[in-house]
């Protein structure tokens, strides 16, 4: 079953159902079983049914439509109610409809995860995420960068990441899952980019390769040194509850333990995930 907060979404195109096996096994939070980029027009109605085939409740996975204004989109939306569905991504989702749609058929136990790669998704942010059933959203940091003409790198994106997150709080849903790193052939970078995105406010990130799997789990899960000294913060303060304190020379004050509470808490969520 795909955590409650996923780390990880590892994409495996619809087409290939002999790699559906081994995506559920790579260890990713979340499998993502994949209409939209990954599968060419003429291999969608295939794509389809080899993902209608092999959903199962003992094997849940999510599945990404085709986007909403799409010839294909009204067949994907058949795959609703089926059993083993753990979520829908609506790839550049822009309006409340295209959710509520989503929901109609999938029904109102079925997660949804609208992808903003769109300047118009972007700026309907607080709406998609505020709308029902959407656990968070997810940046689509390489199509968004198409729709606005952008030759992007971590400082021309920062703004839009950065905002995303806020929104993201602002609707009181999860906070947001980063974009794809396109170098598969990179270990380096995914951590790079994975690091920066949980700076950020990101708490997972999307990947294209079972190898970035390992990598972007470990980034967004709680160091030893980072649990180490969030324990250290919620045994002081049970020590002297309302007093002043500190912990390696520094004070301690309601926000610093709610922060050790947090990373205590995903420390924990992991370990049993």
């Amino acid at each position: 079953m795909p955590s409650l907060n996923p780390r990880s979404y590892l994409f495996v195109p619809g087409n290939r159902p002999d790699r559906f096996a081994k995506a559920c096994a790579a260890g990713a939070d979340a499998v993502v079983l994949d209409l939209e980029d990954s599968v060419a027009p003429a291999d969608k109605s295939r794509a389809r049914t080899a993902v209608a085939e092999w959903l199962s409740a003992e094997r849940p996975v999510m599945v990404r439509v085709n986007t909403s204004d799409s010839e294909w989109f009204q067949e994907d939306l058949r795959l609703g109610r089926r059993p083993g569905i753990a979520g829908v991504l609506l790839p550049k989702a822009e309006r409340v409809e295209e959710i509520r749609t989503i929901t109609e058929h999938f029904g109102s136990a079925t997660p949804i995860l609208p992808q903003i790669e769109t300047a118009r998704g972007f700026r309907n942010n607080v709406a998609l995420a505020s709308t029902a059933l959407v656990r968070r959203l997810l940046f689509g940091s390489i199509d968004f960068q198409l729709d606005l003409g952008m030759m992007a790198d971590e400082e021309e994106l920062l703004y839009f990441r950065s905002q995303i997150v806020l929104d993201s709080r602002l609707a009181g849903i999860e906070p947001p899952v980063d974009g794809v790193t396109t170098d598969i052939h990179s270990e380096e970078r995914v951590r790079i980019e994975a690091a920066r995105a949980r700076r950020l406010g990101f708490s997972g990130k999307m990947c294209i390769h079972p190898k970035q799997v390992p990598i972007v789990n470990e980034c967004f899960t709680p160091t030893a040194a980072e649990e180490a000294w969030a324990t250290r913060v919620v045994e002081a303060s049970a020590a002297a509850p309302g007093a002043a304190i500190a912990v390696d020379g520094k004070m301690v004050d309601r926000p610093v333990l709610a922060r050790a509470e947090v990373i205590l808490a995903k420390a924990a969520q992991f370990r049993r995930s």
